[in-house]
């Protein structure tokens, strides 16, 4: 899974493999370049572990890393392990869109960072697929009528990302099964309707922040559920 010891870093380490492996809760075939997180022994893919939602970030602009990694609540170091130096070294790191978005526009003064930022635009717009996402988002408003419009919109863009291994691309996602379409919809709730974010970048097993931000959670859900 990994070579040595796993490195010493403030906060979440990420890894990214150099071998084939497998996610030690769902099951998912994980490639050469996939990034993990190691719990108790066990390769856990970014789905699972709850980081999936953050955005990389390459290392080789300081500036950029630690503005991004200042207005991120969440965030994760990756490593990866080099065979000529027989240690682990950092490749990137994971952080919030919205954290990404606001260093940018701090460091606008940077022709070249705005180039960066448009291709990385342009890239997320490929990516999407706009009619499954619309009749992703669709669905989120009929089984939520609650749920404000922009937000349904976002959380069908989130789930359905190609390549993404969210439960948007899941084959039950794809036919719109309304427990794939809650599943998407209660990570949103989680992660941007809690404390869930701050409670694991203060140290949180994640199945502990999950039972801290549940009752919240639940709340929220019925709420977009039963509205009129």
């Amino acid at each position: 899974m990994t070579e040595g010891s796993p490195p010493k870093q403030d906060g979440i380490v990420v890894f990214q493999v150099r071998r084939e492996t497998s996610c030690g809760q769902c099951g998912e075939e994980l490639g050469r370049g996939s990034l993990i997180m190691l719990h108790e022994k066990d390769a856990l893919c970014l789905s699972c572990a709850d980081l999936d939602h953050l955005v990389w970030l390459g290392a080789g602009d300081a500036a950029l890393t630690r503005r991004a990694r200042k207005h991120s609540r969440l965030s994760a170091v990756v490593v990866e392990w080099s065979r000529t130096r027989k240690r682990y070294e950092r490749q990137a790191s994971l952080v919030e869109e919205e954290a990404l978005v606001r260093a940018e526009e701090e460091c606008l003064a940077d022709a070249d960072l705005r180039e960066a930022r448009r291709r990385r635009e342009a890239t997320r717009r490929e990516e999407l697929d706009a009619q499954y996402v619309s009749r992703f988002g669709e669905h989120v408003r009929e089984l939520y009528p609650g749920c404000p419009a922009e937000e349904a919109t976002r959380i069908a863009e989130h789930a359905c990302r190609k390549y993404s291994g969210r439960v948007g691309r899941s084959a039950a996602a794809k036919e719109l099964d309304p427990e794939a379409i809650r599943l998407a919809v209660v990570a949103a709730i989680r992660h941007g309707h809690t404390a869930y974010d701050e409670l694991l970048m203060d140290g949180l097993e994640r199945e502990d922040a999950r039972r801290a931000v549940g009752d919240e959670v639940r709340l929220v859900e019925e709420q977009w559920r039963n509205a009129p």
